[in-house]
């Protein structure tokens, strides 16, 4: 548990350590370079739109079963077919996803720092995000960095639900009254508007430098904006 010294780091997984674009490469296999694009974008969106609805729904399904259910959406979409066991070849790729450029170093600054307690918090489910972290040849290697890895399994929620970071507080020992205490890192806007709902500090990492563009709820803004991964840490102390 943390200590008042320390400082919780919650790590989002897709899109903030791992490239979910990086998939387009197993998919150029079976259809070149710009139809695999057009579809992992696809994939992408119907995997989010998916766990949104579900949400509104209060319905819980698992992540892995989503991202195969939007994969399938995409190929409908794009008028392309698999196999299932194609299909089921790439659902393991997800597990090997390449991770950005910037993680390495950041993550190595991080396990040499004993004020910060590193975290994943994903929406993923527990065996995908495991997957990950012991699989992925970007990844696995800084594994044993992270303190806690942190799902929704558990609430049945997915992110942005408020109960989602409420759950992420409760994991890390942090009270209610203390949930700014916890410094969110995502690359999603929705996941920041949420984590700054729910109270927690949230850094958004803004690798395209478009600038912050989310409006769903004007007031709730990003604590921080970083264009690269290392600039949290710098970010997060000088606060």
């Amino acid at each position: 548990m943390p200590s008042d010294k320390e400082t919780v780091v919650a790590f989002d997984v897709y899109g903030t350590l791992l490239s979910t674009e990086s998939i387009a490469g197993k998919l150029a296999s079976h259809f070149g370079r710009t139809k695999a694009q057009e579809i992992a974008a696809s994939w992408r969106k119907y995997q989010l739109e998916y766990t949104w609805r579900l949400n509104s729904m209060e319905y819980y399904e698992d992540f892995s079963q989503i991202t195969r259910q939007s994969l399938h959406h995409a190929l409908v979409e794009a008028q392309e077919q698999l196999t299932e066991g194609d299909i089921s070849d790439l659902m393991k790729a997800y597990d090997n996803l390449s991770a950005f450029p910037d993680v390495k170093s950041t993550l190595q600054r991080i396990a040499a720092d004993s004020s910060i307690v590193p975290v994943i918090f994903s929406n993923g489910s527990k065996e995908m995000i495991s997957n990950s972290v012991s699989s992925s040849k970007d990844l696995s290697p800084h594994g044993t960095t992270f303190k806690h890895i942190v799902t929704v399994d558990d609430v049945q929620r997915f992110k942005p639900a408020q109960v989602t970071y409420q759950h992420l507080a409760a994991v890390v020992g942090k009270k209610p009254s203390e949930m700014d205490q916890i410094w969110l890192i995502s690359g999603n806007p929705f996941d920041i508007v949420g984590a700054r709902h729910a109270g927690l500090n949230a850094v958004w990492v803004d690798r395209a430098g478009y600038g912050w563009q989310d409006a769903a709820v004007p007031g709730l803004q990003p604590s921080a904006i970083v264009r690269n991964l290392e600039q949290i840490i710098d970010h997060i102390k000088s606060s």
